[in-house]
C-alpha cells in the first residue's frame, strides 16, 4: 500500500516530467558558472514552453521546432523595425578620425583614402592657396587629398 501523499506526489510529478522533457528538447542553455544565468535561461525555455502549450490549446496545429523557429523570425524582424538603436558606450575620448570615418561611411559611399604612387597636389589646399603635395587620394574620386583635413572636408563641406 502506498502512502496517499506519495501517490498524489507521483501523479503530479508527471506533468513537471513532460514539461521537462519538452523543455529540454529544444534548449537555450549556455554554459556558464553564473547560477543567475543558469537559472534565466530556464525560466526562458519555460517561457517559450508555455506559450507554445498555449498557442496548442487554442487550435493551431504547430509542431514546437516551427514554433520556437516562427518566434525567432518575428523577434528578429521587430527588432529590424525598431528605430531605437543604443549606442555602444566608450571609454575615454573619442577621436576625431572615428566621427568623420562613420559620416563618410553612411553619407559618401566608397570615398576612402588610397595610396598614390607619386606626390600629387592636393586639391583643397590648392583652392585655398597653399601649396601642399600628399601621397593620398580619393580612391572614388581620383583626387589628390590631405587626409586629415582635407579629405573630410571636400567630401561635406559645399563651400571650400
Amino acid at each position: 500500500m502506498k502512502p496517499q501523499i506519495v501517490a498524489r506526489y507521483n501523479w503530479h510529478m508527471g506533468y513537471v516530467n513532460i514539461s521537462d522533457q519538452m523543455a529540454n528538447s529544444y534548449l537555450m542553455f549556455r554554459r556558464t558558472f553564473k547560477w543567475t544565468m543558469k537559472l534565466f535561461f530556464h525560466l526562458l525555455d519555460l517561457i517559450v514552453l508555455n506559450s507554445w502549450i498555449l498557442l496548442s490549446s487554442c487550435g493551431t496545429k504547430c509542431i514546437h521546432q516551427d514554433f520556437r523557429l516562427l518566434l525567432v523570425r518575428n523577434l528578429i524582424e521587430e527588432a529590424g523595425r525598431s528605430h531605437y538603436r543604443p549606442t555602444p558606450s566608450m571609454l575615454g575620448r573619442p577621436s576625431a578620425a572615428a566621427a568623420n570615418v562613420m559620416r563618410l561611411d553612411s553619407h559618401h559611399n566608397q570615398h576612402w583614402p588610397a595610396k598614390h604612387k607619386n606626390n600629387i597636389r592636393c586639391r583643397v589646399c590648392s583652392e585655398r592657396g597653399q601649396r601642399k603635395t600628399t601621397i593620398y587620394k580619393c580612391a572614388k574620386c581620383d583626387l589628390g587629398l590631405c587626409v586629415v583635413p582635407c579629405f573630410a572636408d571636400y567630401h561635406t563641406e559645399t563651400n571650400l
